[in-house]
């Protein structure tokens, strides 16, 4: 099992930041681990959606909830790789040993839009509004 080499990336573009998470199926609830862009602040974090299980000697990573875990990445240089790979490596064979069932690993390597708002983190300024105001003149119509 090498992490990557057969993973799932699925997009999320929504109103308050594009995501990047690799899964060992298409599935969320599989997603080893994922980069997270916010368009408010352009604030970059890389994060491991299973986190809680994972090891961290170090104790980098932040987050007090029930299962994600992260750390802000405010320049390229600070990213520690070496460690880093070492707990995605970890991450990935706890997603993988989360698949029940095995039909889910027929799709490899493939990228997903799972969610796309109206109104997206990335669309230029004009583009934005003519998507809300197509989203507005639609329902009215209904």
């Amino acid at each position: 099992m090498e992490p990557l080499s057969s993973a799932n990336e699925l997009i999320y573009n929504n109103y308050n930041a594009v995501a990047f998470g690799w899964s060992v199926t298409k599935k969320l609830s599989h997603t080893f681990c994922s980069i997270a862009i916010w368009r408010t602040n352009q604030k970059v974090i890389f994060g491991f959606y299973w986190g809680n299980e994972i090891a961290d000697p170090k104790k980098i990573l932040l987050g007090n909830g029930n299962q994600f875990r992260y750390i802000h990445v405010p320049h390229k240089k600070d990213f520690p790789k070496t460690y880093i790979t070492k707990l995605i490596k970890e991450a990935y064979t706890n997603s993988y040993l989360k698949v029940k069932d095995l039909k889910l690993f027929e799709v490899q390597g493939q990228t997903f839009m799972k969610s796309i708002s109206p109104v997206t983190s990335v669309a230029p300024a004009k583009t934005k509004k003519k998507i809300a105001v197509k989203k507005k003149t639609a329902a009215k119509k209904k």
